[in-house]
């Protein structure tokens, strides 16, 4: 938790967590870990997955995962996997822009930019069979993959940072 500034006043309330993140989500794989990478926020532990358990599809139907999405309020899905969810006007200013792939029928992977609360991830990620199905993310501009737990830190350590306003169409 970060030390509140000294301006801050004892009535102000710190800010609820946000993740900020640009990857795409996975079925997890079988792997070893791989070599730590480095970014402005901390070093992370990486996975090293065969290549060949990346093209393995998630066990949930495309449709189906799509209709989950759909069922989420403020969700817009198009019938071709892309869809945008954004935050209630009440709520702290968030926008999750996606595109589900699909193999033989089911969800391959899920390209996911933007920033929302940890719990709205875990309802994103619900759409797709997680908590049944492990997952792993690829940050996308660094092309490695990691464990979930890692990556929620990650994510975590970035929206802290403010990267989550940078992520956001303008």
């Amino acid at each position: 938790m970060n030390p509140r500034p000294a301006s801050a006043s004892n009535d102000e309330q710190p800010a609820a967590p946000i993740y900020a993140f640009d990857i795409t989500l996975l079925r997890r794989g079988d792997g070893t870990p791989g070599p730590v990478y480095g970014d402005d926020r901390g070093r992370w532990p990486t996975l090293d997955v065969p290549r060949d358990q990346l093209v393995v599809p998630m066990a949930v139907q495309f449709d189906d995962a799509m209709s989950r999405l759909a069922a989420l309020e403020r969700m817009f899905v198009e019938p071709d996997g892309s869809f945008v969810w954004v935050s209630p006007r009440s709520d702290s200013t968030w926008q999750v822009d996606g595109n589900a792939f699909e193999r033989d029928g089911r969800v391959l992977l899920v390209d996911l930019k933007g920033s929302c609360p940890p719990e709205e991830f875990d309802r994103l990620l619900a759409a797709v069979g997680w908590p049944h199905e492990p997952m792993m993310m690829q940050l996308v501009r660094a092309a490695v993959l990691l464990d979930e737990q890692t990556f929620r830190q990650h994510a975590a350590a970035r929206g802290a940072a403010g990267d989550g306003k940078t992520l956001r169409p303008g």
